[in-house]
């Protein structure tokens, strides 16, 4: 216990000072603008798996970067090439316009051909140093499609060595390793997706829709022709939006998703109807329930 002269003490000045410079870096962190990164493996992914919640953190001056770790040049039922990775990596930039984040990155990997090598690896964790990120939110290592799946593995493999510094030694290391997410999906095998983080997108559907509606090549053309349902598409561009939103609307939360959204936004979850979920890799930092509130500073 301090005594009334011991304020005067060199030694005790010294540590009130340290103390004080401690809770200010503290707050100022806590203050300071987020910096998130999310990477797919192809020139629409991000904006499947992140694309509401990145609109919901660019909305609160935080700083989103989404990185498609292919040119997506194998994406269509009659183009290709160097012609289609044109195409697709200006209608990443559309849709990253929209949904007002930062930076949308395409890298020049062919489509259908990623593979978990050291140089891919070696983007990877070059990205995430430039961008300083304090969160980093990739697939799970088990898809149906090899380059969603050698994603998942990429980011994996990056989490550690991002703070080593004789890795990539021309950029400079992290000094904290970032907390890694994955994002949602319906695979079961070898384990089901588990929802630790669910965020409500209501809000911002319409401007995920309309980041959508900006990759033309694959919602109005490939996808729909690897489905089957190419006929079912309208040429006009209005009635084109309509379609496109019956089509990415109207699926029902999965129930552990219902209880994730319980968890964060109490009673107000019932009225969720688009969500988008999160779960902890324990390959990163390992976030107390506090700092998930922090890194997802949406829930009153």
């Amino acid at each position: 216990m301090l005594d009334r002269h011991s304020w005067t003490r060199p030694a005790t000045l010294a540590v009130l000072g340290v103390a004080l410079l401690t809770a200010a870096a503290a707050s100022s962190a806590a203050e300071a603008p987020l910096r998130i990164i999310v990477f797919g493996a192809h020139p629409d992914d991000c904006d499947g798996d992140a694309g509401g919640t990145a609109a919901l953190w660019a909305a609160k001056g935080h700083a989103v970067k989404f990185v498609s770790l292919t040119n997506g040049d194998a994406g269509h039922q009659s183009e290709g090439g160097g012609a289609l990775a044109r195409r697709r990596r200006a209608e990443a930039q559309e849709a990253g316009r929209r949904l007002g984040i930062a930076e949308y990155e395409v890298l020049d990997n062919h489509d259908g051909e990623l593979e978990p090598t050291l140089a891919v690896r070696q983007q990877v964790i070059r990205r995430i140093r430039q961008w300083k990120a304090d969160l980093v939110i990739a697939p799970r290592p088990n898809d149906y499609h090899p380059d969603h799946r050698y994603t998942g593995v990429v980011v994996q493999d990056s989490a550690y060595m991002v703070v080593v510094p004789n890795v990539c030694p021309d950029t400079p290391p992290l000094r904290r390793n970032p907390i890694f997410l994955y994002s949602q999906d319906g695979f079961l095998r070898p384990n089901p997706f588990r929802p630790d983080v669910a965020v409500a997108i209501d809000s911002v559907i319409e401007q995920k829709i309309r980041a959508f509606d900006a990759h033309v090549s694959q919602v109005y053309e490939w996808l729909p022709w690897v489905e089957g349902t190419l006929d079912s598409v309208p040429k006009d561009p209005v009635a084109r939006l309509a379609w496109l939103h019956q089509w990415r609307r109207g699926r029902p939360l999965p129930d552990d998703v219902k209880a994730a959204l319980r968890k964060w936004y109490g009673a107000k979850a019932d009225l969720v109807k688009d969500a988008e979920a999160f779960e902890v890799c324990e390959y990163g930092s390992r976030p107390t329930e506090a700092e998930l509130r922090r890194l997802f500073p949406f829930f009153d």
